[in-house]
C-alpha cells in the first residue's frame, strides 16, 4: 500500500497542502524551505541524525541510502552551524541517486546548491560548518536517537515549493489513499465553484452551497 500511495501522488502531483490537509492539517517539518524552485519530490523517507556538531554520523549513516529516497537530516543541536554542503548533497543526490534532501538545519555552499538545481530543502544557510571528527553519544542522545529513528523511518515525505510534509507509517492504508482522493476532487468543486458557478469562497468553503 506505501508505494501504491507513492506512486498515486507522484502521478497525480499531489501537493503538500492537500496531504496536510488529509492528516488533520499537520505533518510538515517546520522553517524548512525549497532552496531551489519547482522541485516535486515524494518518496520513501531515509532517517539520518546530526548532533554534537559533527557530521561523523551523518556520513556514516547515507552510505545506506537507496535509489529514490528521501534522506531527511535531523539536526538535533548545533542548529547555528552547517551540517553538510556541496560534497554530501553531490554524493547523495547524483550517485547514490537520492530523490531529494530535507533537513531542519543549515547547509552550507549555497551558490553550488543553487546553480546545480539541486533538489533540497532546508532550514537556511551558514559558511561555518559542521566538524567530521567523532564523537560518542550519551546515553539521553541514544535514547533520543531511537524514540526519532522509529517514528520517521519509511515515512512518506512529500516534497514541493510549499515546504515537506510527512506521512507517518499510521497512514500508509486504504483509507489515506482514500482520502487524497476525496482532498483532490473536493479541490476541483471549490474551483469550479469559484470559477464557473461565481460563487464566494465564504458560499463555498464554509456554507458549502455547492452540496444544495
Amino acid at each position: 500500500m506505501k508505494m501504491t500511495i507513492i506512486d498515486f501522488i507522484k502521478r497525480n502531483r499531489v501537493s503538500t497542502t492537500d496531504i496536510a490537509d488529509c492528516m488533520g492539517k499537520k505533518g510538515s517539518v517546520y522553517n524548512v524551505n525549497a532552496v531551489n524552485r519547482g522541485h516535486f519530490k515524494v518518496g520513501n523517507l531515509f532517517y539520518v541524525y546530526a548532533c554534537n556538531g559533527t557530521n561523523w554520523d551523518v556520513h556514516e549513516q547515507i552510505q545506506y541510502v537507496n535509489d529514490g529516497d528521501i534522506v531527511f537530516i535531523d539536526a538535533l543541536d548545533n542548529n547555528d552551524k552547517a551540517i553538510i554542503g556541496d560534497l554530501v548533497s553531490k554524493y547523495l543526490l547524483l550517485y547514490k541517486q537520492a530523490g531529494a534532501i530535507v533537513t531542519n538545519g543549515l547547509l552550507r555552499d549555497a551558490p553550488r546548491l543553487i546553480k546545480e538545481n539541486w533538489a533540497i530543502w532546508c532550514k537556511g544557510f551558514n559558511p561555518v560548518g559542521y566538524i567530521n571528527e567523532k564523537i560518542e553519544l550519551n546515553f539521553e542522545q541514544k535514547k533520543l536517537i531511537e524514540e526519532k529513528k522509529t517514528f520517521y523511518q519509511d515515512c512518506i515525505a512529500v516534497c514541493d515549493d510549499t515546504g515537506v510534509v510527512l506521512i507517518p507509517k499510521e497512514f500508509h492504508n486504504n483509507e489515506f489513499l482514500e482520502n487524497i482522493k476525496y482532498i483532490e476532487e473536493q479541490e476541483d468543486i471549490w474551483f469550479d465553484c469559484i470559477d464557473r458557478q461565481k460563487l464566494s469562497t465564504f458560499e463555498t468553503v464554509c456554507l458549502k452551497k455547492y452540496k444544495e
